[in-house]
């Protein structure tokens, strides 16, 4: 029976060449995540969809719903997709609590889905990879400087570009708008995070019909605009003129995260004070991440400081964490700009076939050069060295190896892109490091 394919938009699927580009990004993810010392754990991809809606999101909108197809009576729960990767920790680390060594930090690499309407860099399915340090009862404030090291560190050892991790505290806002007399704090921190969605005049607008006053409203927008790559950011919110005992906190702790970022990783962090994120279980340090040039792209990289997302009644679990949208990121990398691998598979080394009877020879040398982590193929057929040569060459296999074709009968190995053929052993010869694996390759700018 034929049927036709038709795609579902919002599930996005690579190419060979483009998957092994996003195995890269993960797999250099997750090295640098161990290298700061952070465990892996994985979660189901389910969770009741009470604890999904119960999150500050219209989630009600965007849960995917789980049942069974033969569901009958059996309904032991409205089950829903997860949308993020930090509900279900939440409640991953209240059930392992008694397990758990704290401070616990975890990462974690899967997917997540959400039911909205694709559009640019933003999916049905997607992947995150997050990081969280989690304490019991209380969560010392260094934790907050690290994460945003940890991100910059991956992303140097990755082709992103030059980008910007924008770094806020909500206890500066909060404690300004307190400082003014606001009592609408969450309210007012909602719509000013909406600024670069309809800018400043229609965000003063909203203000003031939430029943700001227009200085109010002014000195909202005057502490939004206020970005620098240092800690100026001090002085020049000093200057607006407002006190409150939490607004001098938020400024201590952010003026910590930008002096660490200049000595770790320079250049790299900016303090934003139009940064809030509109959750509401963010309590501290919140940063959101751009690439430079593609501000418009939306934040890449995001999260906070929480400490009341999980909570068992007796015992409040606080934490932070920071979550790379990886396949946001992708969406742009590979998608739009064109980023790839420099072959559509992870083999070096074709061993060609002579003919039938010497495939078992063929394949002892593949084992013999996988068993020292050459990524090896046996060429499919026995047919003429140009054909199997061709095979190689489509495929961006880089030698193909002979069996019997050097000297004295020994085996020779060629490197197909340039044409230089030597004689190998297969127990010691082994490739260029920089051919072992797949490297990326970006396309020619113009």
């Amino acid at each position: 029976m034929n049927s036709k394919v038709t795609p579902i938009s919002g599930f996005p699927e690579w190419l060979p060449a483009q998957r092994i580009a996003e195995q890269h990004f993960l797999d250099t993810i997750r090295e640098v995540f161990e290298l700061h010392g952070f465990a892996s754990v994985s979660t189901r991809s389910v969770e009741p969809v009470e604890r999904l809606s119960n999150q500050g999101e219209d989630a009600d909108k965007e849960i995917y719903a789980v049942s069974r197809l033969a569901g009958g009576d059996d309904a032991e729960a409205r089950l829903g997709l997860h949308f993020d990767l930090t509900v279900p920790f939440a409640r991953y680390t209240l059930e392992n609590a008694g397990k758990l060594t704290f401070p616990f930090r975890r990462y974690q690499i899967q997917s997540c889905w959400r039911g909205e309407r694709p559009q640019r860099g933003r999916y049905r399915e997607f992947i995150q990879a997050d990081i969280d340090i989690v304490d019991a009862g209380e969560l010392p404030f260094h934790y907050e400087v690290e994460l945003p090291l940890v991100v910059a560190d991956a992303f140097s050892r990755l082709p992103v570009g030059p980008y910007k991790i924008q770094v806020n505290n909500r206890k500066i806002c909060e404690g300004f708008y307190r400082g003014l007399g606001i009592e609408d704090v969450t309210g007012t921190l909602r719509t000013v995070d909406k600024l670069d969605k309809i800018g400043p005049d229609k965000v003063k607008a909203l203000l003031q019909s939430a029943g700001l006053s227009q200085e109010q409203a002014d000195q909202c927008l005057a502490l939004a605009a206020i970005a620098t790559p240092d800690s100026s950011f001090v002085d020049q919110v000093r200057a607006l003129g407002v006190e409150h005992e939490l607004l001098d906190e938020g400024l201590a702790q952010l003026k910590a995260i930008m002096d660490a970022a200049a000595e770790h990783a320079p250049g790299v962090l900016s303090a934003e004070l139009k940064i809030a994120r509109g959750l509401d279980y963010y309590t501290g340090t919140v940063y959101e991440t751009v690439l430079n040039g593609h501000e418009d792209y939306g934040s890449i990289c995001s999260g906070g400081r929480y400490d009341a997302l999980a909570s068992d009644g007796k015992r409040t679990y606080p934490g932070v964490g920071i979550s790379i949208g990886v396949s946001r990121l992708l969406g742009l990398l590979i998608g739009e700009q064109g980023l790839t691998a420099s072959r559509e598979t992870p083999t070096a080394v074709l061993v060609a076939v002579n003919d039938d009877d010497s495939r078992a020879e063929s394949m002892r040398i593949a084992t013999a050069l996988r068993a020292r982590d050459v990524p090896t193929l046996v060429a499919p057929k026995a047919a003429k060295f140009g054909k199997q040569i061709q095979f190689a060459d489509r495929r961006g296999i880089p030698f193909v190896w002979f069996p019997g074709s050097g000297t004295d009968g020994g085996d020779a190995v060629k490197d197909i892109r340039s044409g230089d053929q030597i004689d190998a052993d297969r127990a010691t010869w082994a490739p260029p490091t920089a051919d072992l694996k797949a490297a990326l390759v970006s396309p020619p700018t113009d």
